[in-house]
């Protein structure tokens, strides 16, 4: 039996040879360039620096969709960095929905790049299986099953005896269940990056390695000088993929990336002999419970544990004072203290493990940002400058973010939507403190279960508060996390079951929201949207600017509509409300998440505008008033007829002044009911609440969240962006052509056009659903029979007519009132109709 004193005593040599792992036949000489002085010209179309699996793989897209004069340099040798030492997962499994599409893009790619290049990869598909071991964990697989129905990838639910019959060395004790994924599995990480340094070459693109990057520097052209201890090259595009040395070759262009690397360890074992008699390999086992992975190498075992967030290292020192400048394959020193707790939990999972020799622990580095996910696009404040960064995954999302990113490069847009991993998601706000607390929770409780709304606690509050932060704690508010604010989601009055209680069903906050939703529709609601982003646009080409970059008409001085960004490619890239103060002085707010995101394109698109745009989005704190009451109530408090119908009509907007308060007032709502938002300093937002809350009292108002004014949005028909639209959608297929004047242009306008004369493949619909305990959220899988037609985009509860609520996708012959379908939610399926939109 394998005793925990012999795990201390394993070897932990810092191998420096091709990879930890048993490796396929490589080609290595063949996919290198000598030297830079070698080169015809100093120009080029695109330096990627790092040649680890994602710059090889970012250089081997640019250079096979025909972008001539690739340059790939690498400070030492290919793979170093933490490709070399990686256990090469591969999975079609992500909770979240978009990075799916990387996931699968990687494993089409890891599917055919054997043959292109003639490089083996010793890609194994035995498939995963990600065990539940609680009846938790049960419904967070159904939750998955109900998402994955309308994605590419095969994904089932599995019994205890079939996990059994997948993987016979298995204790099944506890266990309930499965999450199986037929092709899942592993690649060899340095054969892989030898692969797509030989497809890179293959289609023109050119590798130098020990050639580290000393100096960056952008000339007024744009254009960037790289600058090298070989010479110098000058590239219209530069990526950072340099891994953990992301942060430094951030520093050269003046930005300050929230990367840190961690510590991972991963044991190998010797020969495990019941594997001899085996006629298959077992499929890569998650136990989730355990907070391991495990899966076979040939006969020996690869077992990869995630320590808890006080046990767990991160490299501090790296952080403060840079990384070593001559790491590139050494290894840490392992601690079996950190992971014996879960090695000894999958030694009773796997009993063969308990006998096995452990021939070795690997610790190395892996980069994270805050939240686990990796930084992939441009900056907001840099021109031609690309991130593909903080992969703490990087092998199964190097195909695919390799695709994602070139083709953005090349085509000036997106090609799906994949905003959660946007580099304009952090701001000065991601402080050092932040970013090591963040990921710490991250990364310990990487196996953590998730649900539906969920919220994270680890590094709040920021920076980011509201004038009415205390204030509003003091009246229940229940907070989450958008963009680094603390956004009430909603208020815990006495009687509430107080915390967070997640759940996959109507959990603590259902009572609350509808309490909300009532103040609202019944009488008037008070809501904090200091969060949302904000910008001012003025200059003399302002009115120009606007109408170019925007598919809604100009509204006129005074006004307010709302507005979208659209793609060349007809692609909703983002909305705005726009707010015209003056001829050539605009106002635009967007919710908290696309602050930055949206804000880089209006940036993107100004060359040639004689502009002036600025981000005031903490400049300015937000109140929001809504319901039946609410201009009864701005009228008592500024005591006149300022707030009429006749005087303060829907979609405009004046300054005024409440209680001698200066305030931006804009009427609208999102709310399907009359409201306005009201614009104040954020030393004077407590103020306005007081005196609001004060007046308001008689006609019974009330307090309103984020879950609550969500609601409400869906049940009054509003589109939302990031669920209804994103740059996977079309306008005229998501309901958005109200917002479109085709009598001007605009960018995009043929493409939307182009969409609008043609059939469409699908089309957004609104549908009521029957539910008992649980309703949809967004992204369930829609049936009709036996088949997966469409899929939901966001929903809820209507409280006055007890059903549930959404919108979703489908095809335009199911888009008819009284078509029924049906809406899987947590495995089970719940009928559904089709209704008349209720904002038509």
């Amino acid at each position: 039996m394998l005793s925990i004193g012999s795990l201390r005593n394993c070897r932990t040599t810092a191998f420096k040879s091709r990879s930890l792992l048993k490796l396929a036949p490589y080609r290595l000489a063949s996919t290198l360039g000598s030297s830079l002085s070698n080169r015809k010209s100093d120009e080029c179309n695109a330096v990627v620096i790092g040649g680890g699996a994602v710059g090889t793989s970012i250089a081997y897209h640019l250079a096979k969709r025909g972008l001539e004069d690739v340059v790939l340099l690498e400070k030492s040798e290919l793979t170093a960095g933490s490709t070399w030492h990686a256990a090469g997962l591969t999975t079609y499994f992500h909770p979240g929905i978009n990075l799916k599409k990387v996931h699968l893009d990687s494993i089409n790619l890891f599917n055919k790049l054997e043959e292109e290049t003639g490089q083996d990869v010793g890609f194994h598909k035995p498939g995963s299986i990600r065990l539940a071991t609680t009846p938790a964990r049960l419904d967070e697989i159904r939750y998955q099953m109900s998402r994955q129905g309308w994605n590419k990838a095969p994904q089932w639910m599995i019994t205890p005896e079939e996990i059994k019959e997948f993987c016979p060395i298995i204790n099944l004790d506890s266990v309930l269940g499965g999450l199986y994924n037929p092709d899942d599995g592993h690649i060899d990480p340095y054969s892989l990056t030898q692969a797509l340094a030989i497809g890179a070459r293959q289609h023109g693109a050119e590798i130098y390695i020990n050639t580290p990057v000393t100096h960056l520097k952008q000339r007024s052209d744009h254009r960037w000088e790289v600058h090298t201890d070989k010479g110098i090259l000058v590239a219209k595009h530069i990526i950072n993929a340099a891994g953990f040395y992301g942060r430094h070759i951030g520093k050269m262009v003046g930005l300050d990336l929230p990367l840190v690397a961690i510590h991972h360890q991963y044991c190998v074992t010797g020969s495990i002999p019941e594997f001899k008699n085996f006629k298959r390999e077992i499929p890569v086992m998650r136990d989730l419970e355990g907070s391991y992975y495990f899966r076979q190498e040939k006969d020996a075992l690869v077992v990869g544990p995630y320590e808890g967030p006080h046990k767990m290292l991160v490299c501090e020192d790296w952080y403060d004072q840079g990384v070593p400048p001559n790491f590139g394959k050494e290894l840490f020193d392992s601690d079996i203290d950190r992971i014996v707790d879960h090695l000894t939990v999958a030694m009773n999972r796997f009993p063969p493990f308990a006998n096995a020799d452990i021939q070795r622990v690997i610790s190395g580095p892996i980069t994270f940002a805050p939240e686990n996910l990796p930084i992939i696009g441009p900056t907001p404040q840099l021109k031609n400058y690309w991130n593909a960064v903080g992969f703490g995954y990087g092998i199964i999302h190097s195909g695919g973010a390799g695709r994602y990113l070139a083709d953005w490069i090349i085509d000036g847009e997106p090609p799906y939507d994949l905003m959660e991993t946007d580099a304009a998601r952090f701001d000065t706000w991601t402080t050092r403190d932040y970013l090591f607390t963040k990921v710490r929770e991250s990364y310990g409780l990487n196996n953590l279960i998730m649900y539906p709304k969920e919220e994270r606690s680890a590094g709040r509050p920021t920076s980011r508060l509201s004038g009415l932060y205390s204030r509003l704690s003091d009246y229940g508010a229940v907070y989450g996390f958008r963009a680094g604010w603390e956004v009430p989601n909603w208020f815990c009055l006495p009687g509430d079951r107080a915390g967070y209680e997640p759940s996959y069903t109507r959990t603590n906050w259902f009572g609350p929201v509808k309490r909300e939703c009532n103040f609202i529709l019944n009488k008037a609601g008070l809501f904090d949207l200091s969060s949302y982003g904000k910008a001012t646009i003025k200059g003399k080409d302002a009115a120009k600017f606007i109408s170019k970059v925007f598919s809604n008409a100009l509204p006129e001085v005074g006004h307010v509509n709302v507005s979208h960004l659209i793609t060349p490619k007809g692609k909703v890239y983002g909305e705005y409300e726009v707010s015209r103060l003056e001829e050539n002085h605009f106002f635009l707010t967007c919710g908290a998440t696309p602050e930055k995101h949206h804000l880089r394109w209006l940036i993107e698109n100004s060359d040639g505008y004689d502009v002036e745009i600025n981000n005031v989005t903490e400049d300015w704190n937000c109140l929001g008033i809504a319901g039946p009451q609410a201009r009864q109530i701005l009228s008592k408090a500024t005591g006149g007829s300022l707030f009429s119908e006749a005087n303060f009509p829907n979609l405009t907007c004046q300054m005024v002044s409440i209680n001698g308060i200066e305030v931006g007032a804009i009427a609208i709502s999102y709310t399907g009911q009359t409201g306005w938002e009201l614009y104040v300093s954020p030393k004077d937002v407590e103020a306005l609440h007081d005196h609001l809350l004060e007046v308001g009292s008689e006609s019974g108002i009330g307090h309103v969240g984020g879950y609550a004014l969500g609601n409400l949005r869906v049940q009054a028909g509003i589109r939302g962006f990031g669920a209804e639209f994103t740059v996977n959608n079309n306008p005229i297929e998501a309901g958005l052509e109200k917002y479109i004047d085709f009598n001007k242009d605009f960018i995009g306008k043929d493409a939307v056009l182009k969409a609008k004369n043609s059939s469409a493949s699908r089309q957004l619909v609104y549908l009521n659903v029957d539910t008992f305990d649980v309703d949809p959220e967004g992204n369930e899988s829609i049936w009709l029979k036996d088949s997966v037609v469409g899929y939901t985009t966001s929903g809820g509860f209507n409280y006055q007519s007890k059903r549930g609520i959404c919108f979703a996708y489908l095809p335009p012959d199911l888009c008819k009132e009284g078509t029924e379908v049906e809406i899987d939610l947590i495995g089970r399926k719940y009928k559904a109709r089709a209704v008349a939109d209720p904002l038509r």
